[in-house]
């Protein structure tokens, strides 16, 4: 068992919010679109696109709407010019950052995702300035009000998951993306509910913040995750459990 940053238990604590403002949906649609579009519109030979359409099944999107989005994607239907960016920066205190980014108007993006950065303390890196502190993994949260670890650790390992770590409040099960499907379905299976499901750029190590650093870095990442065309934010800062719930709070 080994420690990892929190900023994935913040987000999926904040995912009902995002759900309420129909922005899951726009998020999940455009992932749809880009991985449609990247590796054609099948779900059973396009990965990535099996794993998007899981995860708006997930928020209960409608069967039409996933349809389209496929669509637009594909090119059979109007409206899928979206390109895909990842931005790289430095928040508050050394912090490493990722940013994905699906937007229709690059330059207005960049313009603005420039200025988040700055307003809260960071700043916008150069590519590959950053990208090669993190790793491509499958990342499964499940809450462990679901599951114990022993019921879990020989059933994620078994399916070809790598680790299993735990915050208090959250399992993580870390994969090779290729094994994402396995474990997922392995858990599915054994009927643990998942709270999500997602390929994810992991860090390899994370950075501890405290203080004015830690509270800046929280609001970066929320700041950036507020911005419409944003996809995912990642990020290596961990933040003490209590100095994180007073300031999540």
């Amino acid at each position: 068992m080994s420690g990892h940053s929190k900023w994935a238990t913040i987000k999926h604590k904040k995912a009902a919010a995002d759900a309420k403002r129909g922005k899951v949906f726009t998020r999940v649609i455009k992932e749809i679109m880009i991985a449609a579009r990247a590796g054609g519109g099948d779900p059973d030979g396009n990965p990535r696109l099996r794993t998007a359409v899981l995860a708006a099944k997930a928020v209960s999107m409608p069967a039409d709407n996933i349809k389209r989005a496929i669509m637009r994607g594909t090119g059979e239907l109007e409206g899928g010019q979206i390109d895909e960016v990842m931005f790289e920066g430095y928040g508050p205190g050394g912090a490493a950052v990722l940013v994905q980014v699906a937007t229709d108007n690059r330059n207005r993006t960049v313009s603005e995702i420039r200025h988040i950065f700055t307003k809260q303390g960071g700043n916008l890196g150069e590519h590959g300035s950053v990208i090669w502190m993190f790793e491509r993994k499958s990342q499964i949260l499940v809450d462990q009000s679901k599951a114990s670890e022993e019921q879990l650790m020989d059933l994620v390992l078994d399916a070809g998951a790598e680790d299993l770590r735990g915050d208090g409040a959250q399992w993580e099960v870390v994969s090779p993306p290729e094994a994402h499907d396995a474990v997922l379905e392995a858990l599915h299976k054994a009927a643990i509910e998942t709270a999500s499901a997602q390929i994810a750029m992991l860090p390899k190590n994370t950075i501890r913040l405290e203080g004015k650093n830690a509270g800046s870095m929280l609001r970066l990442a929320e700041a950036l995750e507020e911005h419409d065309d944003v996809q995912n934010v990642y990020s290596n800062f961990d933040i003490d459990e209590k100095e994180m719930e007073a300031l999540a709070g």
